[in-house]
């Protein structure tokens, strides 16, 4: 079986690059037109500095803010975040403590901070393992024949017929609850639509002239595999591990909130939501920095991911 058949006479919907599928970004999605509402256009009136919109440097600021945070969370955090001081508990927001103190008067802000790095790495060991399978599925179905693409398309189809997050669900239901049970249920769940992306893009470069010219002039399979195709076809695979990052951590939290990730009293944003929700009515700030925190993470993730797509694209 070649990888440089002719052209397939068909091409499977579920693989084909169509958007919004499982809710994972595409890529090849074009940013639109400028100032037309709900596009990429629409922050064109933004200020730029040194070739950079405004909105790209905040959540850069935040991004970097973040990863100082998971690196080094002695240096921003005043308190220990599983100190217990009963007599400063449901403290609001004030001087002393900046985001306020839970039911057991551990510090909100040093227990955000800390929870950093454990939500931060959910979401990226989750990234990996989506985008690692991805990389298996999508490029046999780019690279295999025609049983070969139909047979991956129908494991995606199986796949796809079910939303992420309860994929993720199920498979927690199966092997049971913790973080690295978590981490493999969320990356199992964004793995289709990272596939069809790649799927997509090797299909492209391999009907590409470029590789035709590289079979013509001799050029052995390997090295037209590996010099021509797969290095121009998984170029966007770093942009889609910055835009998956921010839903790989949401997804986490979700599990965790619903009692399925980090067991409290973790300080893990999700865990933090689940056990502010008690308290929603009298001690807001239990759950609000931690959904701020989570939040700020998703759109610093997406913005910097959709900056990188339009570098990459050469726009």
């Amino acid at each position: 079986m070649s990888i440089f058949s002719s052209k397939r006479n068909h091409q499977d919907p579920v693989l084909a690059g169509t958007p919004g599928a499982a809710g994972t970004p595409d890529v090849t999605e074009t940013p639109g037109t400028p100032g037309a509402p709900g596009t990429l256009g629409a922050t064109r009136g933004l200020p730029r500095v040194s070739g950079l919109r405004a909105v790209e440097l905040g959540a850069a600021a935040v991004a970097l803010f973040l990863v100082l945070a998971a690196c080094f969370p002695t240096l921003l955090a005043p308190f220990d975040p599983l100190a217990i001081n009963p007599a400063d508990s449901f403290q609001g927001p004030s001087a002393k403590h900046w985001f306020g103190t839970d039911e057991s008067g551990r510090d909100i802000y040093s227990r955000v901070i800390h929870g950093a790095r454990p939500s931060l790495l959910i979401g990226a060991a989750a990234t990996a393992i989506g985008l690692g399978l991805a990389l298996v599925l999508g490029t046999l179905a780019g690279l295999g024949g025609r049983w070969l693409d139909f047979g991956v398309g129908r494991i995606l189809e199986v796949l796809f017929a079910l939303p992420g997050l309860l994929l993720a669900l199920v498979f927690i239901a199966l092997a049971g609850p913790g973080i690295t049970t978590s981490v493999v249920a969320v990356g199992l769940s964004t793995a289709p639509g990272y596939a069809r992306i790649i799927r997509g893009q090797i299909s492209k470069v391999r009907s590409s002239a470029m590789v035709a010219a590289a079979v013509v002039l001799g050029r052995r399979p390997a090295q037209v595999l590996f010099r021509h195709i797969l290095p121009n076809a998984l170029s966007p695979v770093f942009v889609l591990g910055t835009l998956g990052l921010g839903q790989a951590v949401v997804w986490a939290s979700s599990l965790s909130f619903l009692g399925l990730g980090a067991p409290p009293p973790a300080a893990e944003w999700g865990a933090m939501l689940a056990a502010g929700r008690t308290y929603l009515g009298t001690a807001w700030w239990m759950t609000f920095f931690p959904g701020v925190a989570i939040v700020l993470t998703a759109a610093s993730s997406t913005v910097l991911g959709r900056a990188l797509q339009r570098r990459v694209a050469g726009r």
